[in-house]
């Protein structure tokens, strides 16, 4: 008998839940991301719960034993049960309907088969009590052994249950399979007959799944095999995937995180608006837009920008040219970073003020910067 162990199981926020459901005379049990993470070896960030109990008896147990029910997804049969203020996401067993690509009408249902059946990789649809106890209703315990990303039964319907399932199949390939161990065919297959879905998929949903794809440590394998099949360009459209490989390569010689919106730059896309990105991460995809082409050196950069910008365009200039970053790069930037400008707007006037004074003041520092930041006060003045 498999057993799943780790620190978020025997806490005790989670055994009370799962003791709370139990003790109501309920079967309750660990699934998905938080059990397959800990049989991976993979920090465990959430705890989800499925249960043969009704959402309103959910809702009833918690309060008799002093936890704190949240409604979250009460029509969608989920409720949230707070331990020690720690949010555990409590859901109905449950059983597919109908579905339209998007979103599924389902019914309850008191069986765990049933309930892992309706879920999208057999690595997702495994369970474990209160005990540790691993159950494996549909057999996705060797795929997990063989990291190999495998849909539940037939891939083309899984897909049509939800289309995001396509990204979603990437994502999961690029955190959890084995890129030596190739792609499953039926899954290429079902993706590829089902492409115009991802049409019908809002904005949001796209970029929060390209983020956290190029979020993983190595993406390059899985966007290479979305260009292929054809999903690339239907989410990025005219990214292309030469230069995502040695941008990986240059980032673990440089020991820099793992940054999706460099990566996504790389591809050559920076239309953060049409993923609906945040402000932050759209400007800083133009930034990358505005950098990687310009004359500006490492130095100027790192003034103008930060260190992090600097290196970053660094990484990207050099991926996009297939070689190595400079090996003076990084004295460039600590110049960048240490650089103060001599001159101060009162050092010009009265003679200049308002626009003038602000053109007088960019060409000073342009020509400073032009100099390696050489010049000093008195000779930019002369």
């Amino acid at each position: 008998m498999t057993r799943v162990g780790g620190d978020w199981l025997t806490c005790d926020s989670t055994q009370e839940v799962l003791a709370m459901l139990e003790a109501g005379g309920h079967v309750a049990y660990a699934v998905g991301g938080c059990v397959r993470n800990a049989l991976m070896g993979v920090p465990v960030a959430d705890v989800d719960i499925a249960t043969d109990a009704r959402p309103e008896r959910v809702v009833q147990l918690a309060q008799a034993a002093g936890l704190k029910p949240v409604p979250t997804g009460i029509d969608h049969g989920t409720v949230t049960v707070v331990s020690e203020g720690i949010g555990h996401e409590v859901t109905t067993f449950r059983a597919d309907v109908e579905t339209d690509g998007r979103r599924a009408v389902v019914r309850y249902s008191d069986d765990i088969a049933e309930d892992a059946a309706r879920r999208d990789f057999t690595m997702n649809a495994l369970y474990a009590d209160a005990r540790g106890t691993l159950f494996d209703p549909l057999g996705g315990l060797p795929d997990l052994e063989a990291r190999r990303v495998r849909f539940i039964r037939d891939a083309g319907e899984r897909i049509r249950e939800d289309y995001l399932r396509i990204l979603r199949f990437f994502r999961f390939s690029a955190w959890y399979g084995d890129p030596e161990a190739g792609v499953d065919a039926e899954a290429l297959a079902g993706i590829a007959a089902n492409l115009d879905g991802l049409e019908t998929l809002s904005r949001e949903r796209v970029g929060q799944e390209v983020t956290r794809l190029l979020s993983a440590a190595d993406p390059a394998p899985s966007v290479g095999v979305m260009e292929q099949v054809g999903v690339l360009t239907r989410v990025l459209p005219n990214a292309t995937t030469q230069a995502l490989a040695p941008l990986i390569t240059v980032e673990e010689a440089l020991g820099l995180a793992a940054d999706p919106m460099r990566r996504l730059a790389v591809l050559g896309y920076f239309d953060g608006k049409a993923l609906r990105l945040s402000r932050a991460r759209q400007r800083q995809l133009e930034l990358y837009q505005s950098l990687i082409s310009a004359d500006a050196g490492p130095a100027e950069i790192a003034y103008r920008h930060g260190r992090d910008m600097a290196w970053d365009i660094a990484a990207l200039r050099a991926a996009s040219l297939y070689m190595p970053v400079a090996p003076d790069t990084g004295a460039e930037i600590a110049k960048g970073l240490g650089a103060v400008f001599p001159v101060k707007p009162r050092d010009l006037m009265p003679d200049l003020q308002g626009p003038a004074l602000g053109a007088a003041l960019r060409r000073l520092e342009a020509r400073w910067i032009a100099s390696g930041f050489a010049l000093s006060r008195a000779e930019l003045l002369a």
